[in-house]
């Protein structure tokens, strides 16, 4: 079954957009439409006076409803898939059987303490996602994938093929230097996919870690004239690291410009090569 890809679905329509001045004009004109009709003159020139008592009011009354509907915007992508973080994000999961796994277990025989490190919302976001494909027991690719993945949570990624009729090799990607999985973390998913309800009884399976190919990144910044070269280039470049810090899932395909726009702030345009290391 193929896995929804949620940044491409549009806006959720009950997040709405906000405008305070707006909700400021709107809070005017009720005002205006609720006095006296003899009034009304007199308090639409006092309203268009900064520096009025009563416009203050209506100002802070403004922000105050303004902080409200951001408050049920956020309210409303909290139960989203999409959306959700942390905590809530947590709730999501539980929905699905599906917990937060630990990355890294806390230390504390070090001053000060070493918390625990967590899975990531975007990978714990992807599990929750593939959690129907583990109900499947008919040896899918997404059910020994899901199952892979949530062994342990020092995995980045696990990748199911059949190169054969009842022959199934698992590729597994660490999180751990440079994604080579131990042998130690491929005994822990080879055992967590040999179980009765998730291998069939026909499947032979086959662990391995997967191959790892490195990679440089060729990147030349086309900038309109200014005083912002510097920054941009700084920008770009720290953003291309955050993109590329961590092992890339198996057979993933980064997109060739589209971060390093982002990081150049639409004040120029970016062309990127990437190629394998010799």
């Amino acid at each position: 079954m193929p896995t929804i890809d949620l940044s491409l679905l549009p806006a959720p329509t009950v997040v709405e957009p906000l405008n305070y001045e707006s909700l400021l004009a709107e809070r005017k004109a009720r005002l205006i439409a609720l006095s006296p009709e003899d009034q009304r003159d007199a308090i639409t020139r006092t309203l268009a006076l900064e520096s009025e008592p009563l416009v203050k009011l209506l100002q802070e009354n403004a922000y105050r409803e303004l902080i409200l509907r951001q408050r049920v915007n956020e309210a409303a992508q909290a139960v989203m898939l999409g959306y959700a973080t942390g905590s809530d994000l947590d709730q999501i999961g539980a929905n699905f059987q599906v917990e937060r796994l630990m990355v890294q277990k806390p230390d504390n025989s070090v001053v000060p303490p070493v918390p625990a490190i967590m899975e990531s919302d975007s990978d714990f976001r992807v599990r929750i996602q593939q959690a129907f494909e583990g109900l499947s027991v008919a040896g899918s690719s997404g059910a020994y994938e899901y199952h892979g993945r949530s062994a342990d949570g020092r995995i980045a990624d696990v990748s199911a093929t059949s190169p054969s009729p009842a022959t199934v090799v698992i590729a597994v990607l660490s999180r751990e230097g440079d994604g080579t999985a131990s042998d130690e973390l491929l005994a822990i998913v080879e055992h967590a996919l040999n179980d009765e309800d998730v291998r069939p009884v026909a499947d032979r399976v086959t662990v391995q870690s997967a191959a790892i190919v490195n990679y440089a990144v060729d990147a030349t910044l086309y900038l309109y004239p200014g005083p912002e070269a510097e920054p941009i280039r700084q920008a770009a470049e720290a953003k291309t690291q955050a993109v590329h810090q961590r092992p890339a899932p198996s057979g993933a395909r980064y997109p060739p410009v589209s971060h390093l726009r982002c990081a150049a702030c639409r004040r120029g345009t970016a062309r990127r090569t990437g190629q394998p290391e010799k």
